[in-house]
């Protein structure tokens, strides 16, 4: 099979300003809705984003059904539930008020509850079948309130899937394994109809949220960056099987650039000053950019790692997120993995790396190219400092006992580890998990 020449550039359409919360009611009834989901977990339930979004939709005579029950970082069993509430509510779209837990999951119960099927259908393959989205799905419009995910641009829903059916032979009764992994679902479908980009929705961010949210887009950026060049990944058998994670190429390379740019500026500003409503939202914009970025190239080894991180966590509850069960939240378990990753890719592509250090403030210019991954990974490293991120996978749980469980939850992540513009083996992952341990 011959290399990719083709790629395809898509994002929903987004609105921006301070404010722009208000308007959603508008938005839905432009769209010829009348009644809709409104999907939000039940900490942004109380906070004003939520009480604008329901407001604005009542005075726009629009039925909204909230749903307040969304898991941050969602799982199997949350999506399930989404599911069947989206089935009894037969909405004629879907509104989400959050972070990309909240978006995901309005994502998930948008796809099952307009192509009903078992949830493995359209998850992401070697985990599940990854079968193309049949059709259109009903509108969606996305309200994020954290500066990170840019779920509000890209066709993916990410999720921790506990438990897996499986069949042990003909004639016999599945059987329920323990996963405790992440994996996705990824397809242009997904993506909503509108994403509302509001400064305003962040203000009321605690200082770890922030932080982990902004590293996150941090990491998105120079991952879709580094991430195999889209002529080098295998063509699809057609166009419709082309993957929504398409490689780096020159239009992504533009958005996660400028992403780069903006987080090593705007963050410091927004850690410093919380209430600085313009650095807020240019955080914002950082991620909905990066979004538009790694939407179309994809991510690579630090995500599809973070998964296994987040999926195995056993006691770990950081500040400024709930408490009822322990977590390690997507940005903070994706950094950790960033600066040991970084320094195993940089010798496939050094000038990449090297420009992705400078775009993030390190200075390069005498820098050797041999030094490309060290140069990148420690410019990360000093950014975690200045964030209060752990000290690697050591400070939230993990230890050299856990490191061949930690790359049996990543090898499945074929959907991004493949991206990796260096190929890892087990053998190759495991010394990087090694390496994440600790950084100072």
């Amino acid at each position: 099979m011959a290399n990719e020449a083709i790629f395809t550039m898509d994002t929903a359409a987004i609105k921006f300003g301070a404010g722009a919360t208000r308007e959603v009611g508008d938005d839905v009834r432009d769209l010829g809705l009348r009644r809709v989901m409104l999907f939000t977990d039940p900490v942004v339930a109380q906070t004003p984003a939520y009480a604008t979004a329901m407001a604005s939709l009542d005075a726009a005579g629009i039925d909204a059904v909230p749903y307040v029950e969304v898991r941050v970082e969602p799982t199997d069993s949350s999506f399930y539930a989404a599911i069947a509430a989206a089935n009894d509510a037969r909405p004629d779209g879907f509104v989400a008020v959050g972070g990309g837990s909240a978006i995901d999951t309005a994502k998930a119960a948008n796809l099952y509850s307009t192509w009903p099927a078992d949830l493995l259908t359209y998850v992401n393959a070697p985990i599940g079948e990854g079968l193309p989205v049949p059709g259109p799905l009903k509108p969606l419009i996305a309200i994020p309130t954290t500066a990170g995910t840019g779920s509000e641009t890209t066709g993916v829903a990410i999720f921790d899937l506990v438990a897996l059916s499986v069949t042990s032979g003909p004639g016999s009764d599945d059987s329920v394994v323990e996963l405790h992994t992440k994996t996705g679902i990824a397809h242009h479908a997904l993506r909503p109809t509108l994403g509302i980009v509001d400064p305003l929705n962040t203000l009321s961010m605690p200082a770890m949220v922030t932080a982990a949210s902004a590293l996150d887009v941090l990491s998105h950026a120079v991952e879709s960056f580094t991430a195999l060049p889209y002529h080098d990944r295998l063509a699809p058998e057609s166009p419709k099987m082309r993957p929504a994670y398409q490689g780096a190429n020159p239009i992504s390379d533009i958005w996660s650039s400028r992403a780069m740019e903006m987080v090593a500026h705007y963050l410091p500003i927004v850690l410093e000053r919380p209430d600085d409503v313009d650095a807020r939202g240019q955080m914002m914009l950082a991620a909905t950019y990066a979004g538009i970025g790694f939407g179309n190239a994809g991510v690579h080894l630090p995500h599809g790692m973070s998964y296994a991180v987040a999926g195995m966590v056993r006691d770990w509850r950081p500040a400024g997120y709930p408490d009822d069960h322990p977590i390690v939240p997507h940005g903070i378990s994706v950094i950790l993995n960033a600066p040991a990753v970084f320094r195993f890719t940089a010798s496939a592509n050094p000038l990449r790396h090297l420009e992705a250090a400078r775009l993030l403030g390190a200075e390069v210019a005498e820098t050797d190219p041999d030094e490309a991954g060290e140069v990148l990974a420690n410019r990360l490293i000093e950014i975690m400092r200045m964030t209060g991120m752990p000290n690697g996978l050591s400070e939230v749980g993990y230890s050299e006992s856990d490191l061949d469980q930690l790359v049996q939850g990543t090898v499945p992540q074929h959907r991004v580890t493949k991206l990796s513009p260096r190929p890892a083996s087990a053998e190759d992952l495991r010394a990087i998990f090694h390496d994440a341990l600790q950084y100072w």
